[in-house]
């Protein structure tokens, strides 16, 4: 197994982690609760990115710029959903 593919694991992982933490924190029945896993969540969402950021210096995560006339029709359609809705 490369260094690329341990970032991979590393990040689908973290991925993973944020998931349960999320659904931790909208099931959570006390605040305590609620506030633990928020935190939790809050600090695996930053090393998510961390990890993120350090395979796209890489080069083993590439990403794609939208353009703006697809953000715009996502937009518009939203935006008339809600109005509909």
């Amino acid at each position: 197994m490369n260094d690329r593919d341990l970032m991979e694991n590393m990040l689908m992982l973290e991925k993973g982690v944020c998931d349960l933490y999320m659904h931790g924190s909208i099931e959570s029945s006390t605040a305590n609760v609620r506030q633990t896993f928020s935190n939790s969540l809050n600090d695996s969402l930053k090393l998510q990115d961390d990890i993120y950021k350090k395979m796209q210096a890489k080069g083993w995560y590439q990403t794609e710029e939208a353009e703006q006339t697809k953000l715009n029709s996502v937009k518009q359609k939203f935006s008339t959903q809600s109005a509909q809705g």
